[in-house]
C-alpha cells in the first residue's frame, strides 16, 4: 500500500524565568522512527551551554538536560516527513495476554494518572463485550459523545477517574481516560506526546497508542489529529513519563508557543 508522505514544519518556543539555578529535563525533539524522518532540526538554547541528551522512556525519543541559572529560553525547530501506514482499528484483533512482548506489559498496569484498578469494573461493563480494535473504537465514540473539551478544566493532578466523573478536560485528560479504559479490558495502551496540525489551541498534544495485532497503533481520542499527520515526541505510562519540561526547582512561565504546519 502506497503512503503519501506528510511533511510538518514545527516550531516550539519556551520562555521561563528562574529565581535560582535549576536542573531542567526537557523533551521536545521529534523522535527518530521508521515512519517519521527528521529532515532538519535546530535548537536555540538562548546562550545556555549545550544540552546533555539521554534516552527517553522506553528508549523512544530523547530527553535533554539543561542547567539554566536565571532563565530558560529555548526555540526548537524541525521539519519532519511522516510515512505512517494507518488502518481502521476495528479490523485489528487483540493479542492474547500470555503472548504479549515483555516491554508492553507495563502498559496494562495502573499508573499515577491511569487508575486501571479503580475503573476496571466500569470499563469491563461498558466495553468488555467487544474485542480488540472494535472495543477501542467504541471507547473513543463514548468519549466523543460524553466528554467536552474544556481548556482549564483540569490541573496537573487530574487523573482519569476525575475526568470520568467530570466529563470534561483537555487532550492529556482524554488520553489518560482512554488509556485507562482500554487497559481495563486487557489491551496495552500508552500515552504519546506529539506535534500535530489542527490542534486547537495549538500546543504540545497528547494522544494514545494501543497494542493490537502485534504492533502499536495511534489514536487521538479528542478527534483533532490525524494519525497519519502526527509527529511523535515520546511515549510513557502517563503524562509523568512524557512531560515536555520537568524543572527541578521553581520557574515562572513568561510565554510558550507551539506551531505545527502541514507543508
Amino acid at each position: 500500500m502506497l503512503v503519501t508522505p506528510q511533511v510538518l514544519k514545527i516550531v516550539a518556543a519556551l520562555d521561563y524565568s528562574l529565581p535560582e539555578p535549576a536542573s531542567v529535563l526537557m523533551q521536545v525533539a521529534v523522535a527518530r522512527l521508521d515512519d517519521q524522518r527528521v529532515m532538519s532540526e535546530s535548537y536555540d538554547l538562548g546562550g545556555l551551554p549545550g544540552a546533555f541528551h539521554v534516552a527517553a522512556h522506553g528508549n523512544l525519543g530523547e530527553r535533554s538536560w539543561l542547567t539554566p541559572k536565571d532563565a530558560l529560553v529555548v526555540r526548537y525547530e524541525a521539519q519532519v516527513e511522516i510515512t505512517r501506514r494507518t488502518v481502521p482499528l476495528v479490523n485489528l484483533f487483540a493479542d492474547a495476554l500470555t503472548v504479549l512482548p515483555a516491554d508492553t506489559i507495563e502498559y496494562l498496569l495502573p499508573s499515577r494518572y491511569c487508575p486501571v484498578d479503580t475503573l476496571h469494573a466500569a470499563s469491563t461493563e461498558m466495553f468488555g463485550n467487544l474485542a480488540g480494535g472494535a472495543a477501542v473504537e467504541a471507547a473513543c465514540r463514548w468519549m466523543g459523545s460524553h466528554l467536552s473539551y474544556v481548556p482549564g478544566a483540569s490541573h496537573g493532578g487530574t487523573t482519569a477517574i476525575d475526568t470520568f466523573h467530570s466529563r470534561e478536560g483537555v487532550c492529556r485528560d482524554y488520553a489518560h481516560l482512554l488509556v485507562t479504559l482500554v487497559r481495563g479490558i486487557g489491551i496495552p495502551a500508552r500515552v504519546v506526546s506529539a506535534y500535530a496540525p489542527g490542534v486547537t489551541p495549538p500546543d504540545f498534544h497528547a494522544v494514545v497508542q494501543v497494542w493490537l495485532q502485534g504492533g502499536w497503533h495511534l489514536v487521538d481520542p479528542t478527534g483533532m489529529a490525524d494519525p497519519a499527520q502526527i509527529a511523535i515526541i515520546g511515549v510513557g505510562r502517563d503524562a509523568a513519563d512524557i512531560s515536555f519540561l520537568t524543572i527541578f526547582g521553581s520557574a515562572l512561565l513568561n510565554s510558550q508557543s507551539v506551531s505545527v504546519e502541514l507543508v
